[in-house]
C-alpha cells in the first residue's frame, strides 16, 4: 500500500475557504447595490446605452424642427341667414341722361281693392283669389251605409274640384222610426234649403228590420200594411226632390252576411225599385258586385283597381275603405249622365229647338190663290211678288199620295213588265233553277271570274 498523502486534506480546506470568501464578497456587493438603489447617475450617463439613447432623442428633435407645423381646426357649418323682410340690393347709380323706368300710374277712377276689417290694402292685394264655387253638388243622404258611400264618392272625385259632395247622411236612422228622425221631412227641408243641389243620392234601409208604427197601429215587418206605408215614404222622399227639379239616384242595399238579413234587404230593394221609379228616380243595384263565384256573401274581392282587398267589415253589413270606393264606382255612370244633363246647351242648339217665327209684314199684299195650270192635278199657291217681277207658281206637295200595292209587280212605263213570251221563259228558267238546286242538289254553273269558278286555265 502507498503511504497516505497528509497535505491533501489541507488543500481541500483552503479551497473551501476561498469559495466561502468569494461568496461573502458577492453577497456584500449585492447588499451594497440594494442599499444604494443602483449605480450612480454619472455611471449611468457614461454607459453606452445612455449615449445612444441621447443621440436618438437629439436626431428626433432636429426632424421635428425641420417638418412644417400643421394645425387641424374643427370643421365649421356655414349657415346662410334668412332674408330680412324689406331687404333690397343696392341699386346702381343713376346718371342724369339715363331714362328712368317708372311704374305706370294707377287709374284714379278705378275702385280700391276690397279690404276686410283688420287688413291692409297691401295684404288684400297679396291674398290669392277665392276658389270658385263647385258647379255640381251631390247630396248624399241615408243611414250609416250612406255615410260610407259619401266617403267613397269623396275619394272618387277628389281630383275634380268642380264636383262637391254634400254629406247629409245620419247614423242609426231609417224610414221606419220617423219618431227618431223623419227622412220625409228632412228631404223636404233639404230640397227647399239654401244649398244648390244638383243631384241627390239616397242609401238607407239597414236599420229598418223592425215593426212600423203609424196612427197608433203597429205593423209587423214586411206585412202588407208595412210594405204599403214603407213604399209611400220612399215615394214621398223622391217626390220632395222631384218637385224642386232635382234628380234622385236611389242606391240598392248590398248582400249581407246573415241569410235572413239578406232576404229582408232583397225585399227592400224591390220596394225601392218600384216606388222610386214612379217619380223618375234612377235605381242602382249593388247586390251582385259583392258576391263570390258561388253567389254568396264575399268579405274579400277585387277593388276598383283589380287588387284583392277586404271589402266588408267584420259585422257583415258595413264596408271597408276599399269597399266604399268600389260601392261609389257603380254610381259614376248615373253621375256622369246627370253632369251631361246639367251642362248648358249651346245657343245654336237652343235656337234650333225653339225657332223664332218669321216677322209678318203688314204692308205686304194678301195671298191670292192662282188657278192651277192645265193638265196638272197638284194644288198650287200664289207667292206675292212686287209688280215688276212676274208671279211664279210653286206646286205644293200633296198631303196624301197615290195608293201603291206593295205585293204587285212593278210596272214599266208602258204598263207591262215584259212581253208574255219572255215572261213565260223567265218563269220556266226559275222553275228549272229551283228544281236543280233545291230538289236535285246540284250546284249552280260557275261564271267566269266568280269565286266558285275553279276551271284551269283561267277563262
Amino acid at each position: 500500500m502507498q503511504p497516505r498523502d497528509a497535505s491533501r486534506p489541507a488543500e481541500r480546506k483552503s479551497g473551501a475557504l476561498r469559495r466561502f470568501a468569494g461568496a461573502l464578497k458577492l453577497l456584500g456587493a449585492c447588499l451594497f447595490v440594494f442599499a444604494t438603489c443602483g449605480p450612480s447617475v454619472d455611471a449611468q450617463e457614461d454607459s453606452p446605452a445612455a449615449f445612444f439613447r441621447a443621440d436618438r432623442e437629439r436626431m428626433q428633435a432636429q426632424r421635428q424642427q425641420a417638418r412644417p407645423r400643421v394645425v387641424q381646426r374643427p370643421t365649421l357649418m356655414i349657415r346662410r341667414a334668412a332674408p330680412v323682410r324689406g331687404y333690397a340690393r343696392e341699386a346702381p347709380p343713376i346718371h342724369r341722361n339715363t331714362p328712368l323706368d317708372l311704374p305706370a300710374r294707377a287709374d284714379p277712377n278705378a275702385p280700391p281693392p276690397a279690404v276686410t276689417p283688420g287688413e291692409t290694402v297691401a295684404d288684400a292685394a297679396a291674398l290669392p283669389a277665392k276658389p270658385a264655387e263647385p258647379a255640381f253638388t251631390i247630396a248624399v243622404i241615408g243611414d250609416s251605409l250612406g255615410q260610407l258611400l259619401s266617403q267613397g264618392l269623396v275619394e272618387a272625385y277628389s281630383d275634380k274640384p268642380q264636383i262637391a259632395i254634400l254629406r247629409k247622411a245620419r247614423e242609426n236612422t231609417g224610414l221606419v222610426r220617423d219618431d227618431y228622425f223623419d227622412w220625409v221631412k228632412g228631404a223636404r227641408d233639404l230640397a227647399g234649403g239654401g244649398d244648390k243641389i244638383s243631384l241627390v243620392v239616397m242609401m238607407a234601409g239597414s236599420n229598418d228590420r223592425q215593426a212600423l208604427r203609424e196612427g197608433g197601429v203597429s205593423s209587423e215587418l214586411r206585412s202588407a200594411r208595412w210594405l204599403q206605408i214603407y213604399g209611400d215614404r220612399v215615394e214621398a222622399i223622391a217626390q220632395a226632390f222631384r218637385d224642386r227639379k232635382i234628380p234622385v239616384v236611389w242606391v240598392g242595399l248590398p248582400v249581407m252576411k246573415n241569410d235572413r238579413f239578406s232576404a229582408d234587404m232583397a225585399a227592400f230593394n224591390e220596394v225601392y225599385k218600384e216606388r222610386a221609379s214612379k217619380t223618375g228616380a234612377a235605381f242602382v243595384d249593388t247586390w251582385e258586385p259583392f258576391l263570390d263565384d258561388r253567389g254568396l256573401f264575399a268579405a274579400y274581392g277585387p277593388d276598383v283597381n283589380g287588387q284583392f282587398q277586404k271589402l266588408r267589415s267584420a259585422d257583415g253589413v258595413h264596408f271597408t275603405r276599399p269597399g266604399a270606393r268600389k260601392l261609389a264606382y257603380f254610381l259614376e255612370s248615373e253621375i256622369r249622365r246627370a253632369l251631361d244633363d246639367a251642362k248648358p246647351k249651346p245657343e245654336a242648339d237652343i235656337a234650333a229647338l225653339n225657332p223664332k217665327p218669321a216677322p209678318v209684314d203688314a204692308a205686304a199684299p194678301p195671298l191670292v190663290p192662282l188657278p192651277p195650270p192645265r193638265g196638272s192635278g197638284d194644288p198650287v199657291v200664289a207667292v206675292p211678288l212686287p209688280p215688276q217681277i212676274p208671279a211664279v207658281v210653286i206646286p205644293v206637295k200633296p198631303a196624301e199620295g197615290a195608293v201603291v200595292a206593295l205585293t204587285a209587280p212593278a210596272l214599266s212605263p208602258g204598263g207591262r213588265l215584259a212581253s208574255p213570251a219572255r215572261a213565260a221563259g223567265a218563269a220556266n228558267d226559275s222553275q228549272a233553277l229551283v228544281e236543280r238546286v233545291l230538289v236535285q242538289g246540284r250546284p249552280l254553273d260557275a261564271r267566269p271570274g266568280r269565286a266558285d269558278d275553279f276551271s284551269w286555265p283561267r277563262r
